[in-house]
């Protein structure tokens, strides 16, 4: 391939729209471009890169054992309807009718009809496990898309799923796939790390994501310091206190006129915000509730309405608060509430904490559980945060930010026991096939090696990925001996197998590397007046940065031993 001939249009402005790196290298080197919010077309040298990261995957899973497929994007609304997700899904789901008014989605994840494909033919124990697979394009309408392809409308997802007789079949599955996850990301040049996460809106009952660390990370994780443990915060178990000791004080009023958050009653009382009960109103599938934590925590909303068991979960309106609690907003508090109570752990063990009066402008101090008020249920429904303990050893949290590239997921009988997707075991009796499914973000994984790979000038990438290993540049095409040379050894690169680029444009020398080096080819070989007349060539390592003069005779050579490492 020639530079001249190549759709790679590069820009040396950094677009507005792009905030991270990735998104901003991903439009100034000729990846793609923008289409519409949320949605891009990539261009030749993206495509290649992504190819190749698809080539990974599919390498990676057949070994594992899966069998490609290909699903339909726009899937019939009866199979979401079976499933009960017709309706949970939300917003975010592209629904479509046709001429015929029948309800149809562009698929953000295919659950439900690879469950309908299998459970039309399996029949028997015989003909599993199963690990059926596809890459192709999803569809969420994010209500915010951005960071490029980080979060977006359209994007590359691989998805696998796998159909076991029992849960000890899901296990080896559910392992199989972590083990090849691993190995994907490795050979993608990517260091990730797996953390336990939420199963959110597909289910199931365990789950990891495998993360990019990196502060341009759009999730949260916490992990241990003394043992393996890792979790999103989402997902994130938190130790239960220990019971403070002290005697029980009457209780209190305290007038705190206008001081409706935490920070300002901190400063008011002159106390840690870990004293303080934060009773915080919702409405969970309509009615009202009280979360109660500290006030140096916040409430986990998704642990809390799996504790509630509810379907929906929202923030009470300023109005049902004061009806609820009879004041306004800012002076909630637990004591004579009369809706359940849910106290995080944070709360259970204090002794004479401070909490809203329910009265306006007005606190209570001197508030105990079991006293004051009796709790629904007390469960772990706090954010973990750095510096808390860890649930498995006891030692500290720390927090980092990541970018999710791949999760895994235990369903479970979820979508079998939906849609009726059974088989007949040993003793011929009727059981609804074990499934896992397994994500990898494609177009998401491309943009999270740049954000690990990359510097001032541009793209570095990995060898496994990049669009091609090697690019040629003579200073100057023009020059008859410098044209020759830079044509003998693009013919001697493609013959021995490498990926080799040949930039003939007529351009300044420097408008070239600033090319590549953005592009971020691995290697660059200047072939140079200076150095040709001794028979050499420069070769600039892109990752190091690093420049070597090679012989002509030997840079095949050279280049070979370099990609074999």
């Amino acid at each position: 391939m020639r530079v001249s001939q190549i759709y790679a249009p590069t820009l040396r402005e950094v677009p507005a729209e792009a905030e991270l790196v990735s998104h901003q290298y991903m439009l100034r080197a000729g990846l793609m471009r923008r289409a519409a919010s949320g949605v891009y077309s990539y261009l030749p040298l993206g495509v290649r890169v992504l190819q190749k990261i698809m080539n990974i995957i599919r390498e990676e899973l057949n070994r594992a054992g899966g069998q490609e497929i290909l699903l339909p994007i726009i899937q019939p609304a009866e199979l979401w309807h079976e499933s009960g997700r017709w309706n949970e899904y939300g917003e975010e789901m592209f629904r479509l009718t046709d001429r015929h008014q029948r309800e149809f989605c562009l698929g953000p994840t295919h659950e439900e009809i690879v469950t309908a494909l299998v459970r039309a033919d399996v029949r028997s124990y015989k003909q599993l496990p199963l690990m059926l697979y596809q890459i192709q394009n999803k569809y969420r309408d994010e209500i915010r898309p951005r960071f490029g392809v980080i979060r977006s409308r359209e994007f590359i997802m691989k998805d696998l799923y796998s159909f076991d007789r029992d849960e000890e079949g899901l296990d080896k599955s559910y392992q199989a796939m972590y083990d090849a996850y691993s190995r994907i990301f490795s050979r993608c040049g990517l260091d990730t790390r797996p953390v336990e996460a939420d199963t959110g809106a597909i289910g199931g009952d365990n789950s990891h994501e495998f993360m990019v660390l990196g502060d341009a990370g759009e999730d949260l994780i916490v992990y241990c310091q003394d043992c393996d443990y890792a979790a999103n915060v989402e997902r994130a178990e938190c130790a239960p206190f220990e019971a403070e000791e002290g005697s029980w004080q009457s209780l209190e009023e305290i007038p705190t006129p206008n001081v409706t958050t935490i920070e300002k009653l901190v400063e008011l009382l002159e106390i840690d915000a870990s004293r303080l009960i934060k009773t915080m109103i919702y409405l969970a599938d309509d009615k009202p509730i009280a979360a109660l934590v500290s006030g140096n925590n916040n409430i986990n909303e998704i642990k809390l309405k799996k504790v509630l068991q509810c379907d929906t979960l929202v923030l009470a309106d300023a109005g049902t608060i004061e009806a609820v609690t009879g004041a306004p907003v800012g002076f909630a508090g637990p004591v004579g509430l009369e809706i359940p109570i849910i106290a995080d752990y944070s709360v259970s063990g204090l002794v004479n904490a401070v909490a809203g009066a329910n009265k306006a402008d007005t606190h209570i101090a001197n508030v105990n559980i079991n006293r004051d008020y009796i709790p629904t249920k007390i469960a772990d429904i706090r954010e973990a945060k750095a510096g808390d303990k860890c649930v498995r050893c006891g030692g500290t949290f720390t927090s980092a930010r990541g970018t999710e590239v791949g999760q895994v997921f235990k369903l479970g009988t979820k979508y079998s026991k939906a849609l009726k997707a059974n088989f007949l075991d040993e003793n011929g009796k009727e059981q609804p096939i074990v499934m896992g499914c397994y994500g990898i973000g494609v177009s998401r994984t491309m943009a999270a090696i740049i954000e690990q790979h990359h510097d001032e000038d541009g793209i570095c990438w990995p060898i496994s990925v990049a669009p091609f290993h090697v690019i040629i540049v003579p200073v100057s095409y023009k020059d008859e001996e410098q044209r020759a040379a830079a044509e003998k050894l693009y013919e001697e690169l493609n013959a021995a197998g490498i990926e080799v680029i040949l930039d003939d444009r007529n351009e300044r020398p420097g408008v070239k590397f600033k090319d590549a080096d953005l592009i971020g080819y691995p290697y660059r070989i200047t072939i140079g007046p200076k150095q040709l007349q001794d028979g050499n060539a420069e070769l600039f390592i892109r990752s190091s940065k690093t420049k070597v003069v090679v012989p002509l005779s030997e840079i095949v050579q050279h280049i070979k031993s370099l990609l074999n490492r």
